[in-house]
Formats: C-alpha cells, sequence, structure tokens
C-alpha cells in the first residue's frame, strides 16, 4: 500500500509479508505526518515491523512519540533502520541503545 499525503515532504508507504509489515518511510516526520507514520505501520494482522526511516531527512518530538508508541505495540518485533539525522534525533533524546535501532 502507497499513501502520499499532502504534506510534499512526506511519503509513507507499506507492505506486509508473512506477518511483518516493512514501511518505507521520507522526508519529514513531525506533529502533521507523525500519524501517518504510525498508521502505515500498524496494519491488522502483523505481529513485527520493520521502519526504514533511512530516508528520513526531520524527525521531531512527535515523530518520537509515534515510534515508541510503535515500541510499545510491536516489542521485539520492531526494526528500525535509522537517517543520521534520525540517529541524532535518538541519541539527543537518550534512545539511540534501544534494541530495536539498527543503521
Amino acid at each position: 500500500m502507497d499513501q502520499e499525503r499532502a504534506d510534499q515532504n512526506f511519503t509513507a508507504s507499506a507492505v506486509v509479508e508473512s506477518g511483518r509489515v516493512v514501511v518505507t518511510i521520507g522526508g519529514e516526520v513531525d506533529m502533521s505526518t507523525a500519524g501517518a507514520m504510525f498508521e502505515a505501520a500498524t496494519r491488522e494482522g502483523t505481529a513485527a515491523a520493520t521502519l526504514d526511516l533511512r530516508n528520513v531527512t526531520f524527525f521531531d518530538s512527535a515523530a518520537i512519540h509515534a515510534l515508541l508508541r510503535l515500541a510499545e505495540r510491536f516489542g521485539e518485533g520492531l526494526t528500525v533502520l535509522a537517517s543520521p539525522q534520525v540517529r541524532r534525533v535518538l541519541e539527543i533524546s537518550g534512545l539511540s541503545t534501544q534494541p530495536w535501532l539498527r543503521g
């Protein structure tokens, strides 16, 4: 499933394979798009999620909140692939050692 929001700086696409949703996010994740990121990752019938944030250029506190909600939902089934910008925000917020963070 592909979704493009009115925000030209945000893209989200999701594919479900064998109970895992793989979500690719691009652009800016902020308070106007964090909900769409969360929705893209919470597909019915999925027990695990990979969130590919390697093309994210901006990540704010609303994005962190959505990410933490996904970590609560999926637990050990969550994998997050981070861009340098996302990694830096997670380092500043004290989340860089989370087991779900990769790359």
